[in-house]
């Protein structure tokens, strides 16, 4: 258990590593970077990745630091006003990692606490971890505590986030416990939690002798046929909403392992394969940047049938360490890179899905690297920029190494529209979150139009057409047409 759970604290102590920055090329014109907030431990260090919600301001949290140090959940405006509204004091949970919130449709905010909780005597100590609510305005439920059977069947330590099916109930992982592997502390499960909080274990790994895979890091992704897909530390898998699940790919099952290893969350793009990243492995073997694992990392594509493709090898120069992937509006996939690069302290980068990469941007771009240092992972918001928190680095020197940054970055791209959910039947509830919606003239799915109503700026109501079908959703506004990221799915 050790072993996976110094793993897991990887990425934690990044922001200790690869102090001595130099300057560096700043990015283009057209590619600018602004810092927005520097943490200062106080209102957390480590920040972790960024959720966009409803009322137009992005919620996160930071995996330490706040008022008893066991982390902190936050909102912060575009423009960097941020307020901490929740210190965690491990009896609410602890150490909340590297994947987003997520807003629910009830316009809650969900998500998991890797450790802390109703079982603080378990798992070394510091809790098996809970999944949460909490309002936008601040108010925490806990929803369940992990290891509350015996032997931790049920799961503990998660590390991921949660992805809300089209049933209407959350999915997740946990990286231990489980019915399997119990004398090394479970090898993880994959887990349904409805909104009330009853969890019902869909799959424990190790059930086919570890084939199916060990210790998933990494959330799920729902993709257009229904079905889950995720990774574990060495595969690829597929589930359905019930717990079959299907292994699709193994990763290293060759010497130095050319297609990567320890792959991070998957995505669906619009051509229907999923894409990723692996944060170690590749085709440049010399590469072996911490830890002792060779290679730099992948870029990857899959399709759902299980055919992978490695897009992308790094080799430190361009960046090393790729958590994952994103698909912006303008179809490429964008990412960050823990380290490497021109100052060794992490990268942005653009890639296409056939495979051709471009650096953007590398950290620690100027003395001190207030910029910040060690990146994790990016989104786009509705304004078209892309938005995302740094390890480490940043102007206080409350932590050692700074306590990392949020900032924005822009590429040149224009706004759009998102809409929760992604899929529904016809007369479904759905918001559209989007920027500068007030005095909208009218909302389609696919050309057919909608009933609507503007709540505000950044928010519209509208419930799927009769007649729609399965394509864009777009609103017309005074300054425009808004179109939205992805297609939206009108089930039968």
């Amino acid at each position: 258990m050790g072993g996976i759970m110094g793993k897991l604290n990887l990425d934690k102590t990044a922001c200790a590593v690869f102090l001595l920055c130099v300057a560096a090329a700043i990015a283009s014109p057209a590619q600018t970077l602004t810092t927005i907030h520097t943490f200062d431990n106080t209102d957390g260090n480590t920040p972790e990745a960024l959720v966009q919600a409803t009322n137009g301001s992005l919620y996160g949290t930071a995996f330490a630091g706040g008022t008893d140090g066991y982390g902190t959940v936050f909102k912060i405006t575009t423009g960097g006003k941020l307020h901490t509204f929740l210190s965690l004091d491990n009896s609410d949970g602890s150490f909340p990692s590297g994947y987003p919130l997520i807003q629910a449709s009830n316009g809650d905010l969900y998500g998991t606490f890797e450790g802390g909780g109703a079982n603080p005597a378990l798992c070394g100590g510091d809790g098996c971890g809970t999944v949460f609510k909490i309002t936008s305005g601040g108010k925490l439920t806990t929803l369940y505590n992990f290891c509350s059977q015996s032997n931790c069947t049920d799961g503990s330590t998660p590390v991921a986030g949660l992805v809300q099916a089209t049933n209407g109930d959350f999915y997740g992982t946990t990286t231990l416990g489980g019915a399997h592997c119990i004398a090394d502390g479970g090898c993880g499960t994959v887990f349904e939690i409805g909104p009330s909080g009853t969890l019902t274990t869909r799959y424990s790994f190790c059930s086919q002798g570890c084939a199916d895979g060990t210790y998933p890091y990494a959330g799920l992704v729902q993709a257009t046929n229904g079905n889950l897909y995720g990774t574990t530390s060495d595969t690829i898998f597929e589930m359905t909403l019930s717990g079959t699940l299907k292994t699709l790919h193994t990763f290293c099952t060759q010497p130095s392992c050319p297609d990567g290893y320890f792959p991070g969350p998957l995505i669906q793009a619009a051509d229907g394969n999923l894409y990723g990243a692996t944060e170690f492995g590749g085709s440049y073997t010399s590469c072996t940047f911490r830890t002792g694992e060779p290679g730099c990392g992948t870029i990857f594509k899959i399709t759902t049938a299980g055919a992978l493709t490695t897009l992308y090898s790094f080799d430190d120069t361009d960046g090393a360490g790729p958590l994952a992937v994103i698909q912006a509006t303008d179809g490429n996939l964008y990412g960050t890179t823990l380290f490497g690069g021109a100052n060794s302290a992490g990268t942005i980068f653009k890639i296409t899905t056939g495979g051709t990469l471009t650096p953007l941007y590398a950290f620690c771009a100027q003395s001190g690297c207030p910029d910040g240092i060690n990146p994790e992972t990016l989104f786009q918001d509705t304004n078209g920029n892309f938005y995302g928190p740094t390890y480490g680095g940043g102007t206080s020197d409350a932590c050692s190494g700074g306590c990392g940054t949020i900032y924005s970055f822009s590429v040149g791209l224009g706004p759009f529209v998102e809409t929760q959910t992604a899929s529904g039947k016809v007369g479904a509830a759905v918001k559209i979150l989007g920027t500068n919606l007030t005095g909208a003239t009218s909302v389609t799915f696919n050309g057919t139009a909608a009933i609507y109503k503007v709540v505000s700026s950044s928010e519209i109501t509208t419930k799927v057409p009769t007649g729609a079908s399965t394509g864009y959703v777009t609103v017309k506004t005074p300054s425009g047409t808004l179109t939205s990221n992805q297609q939206f799915i009108v089930e039968p």
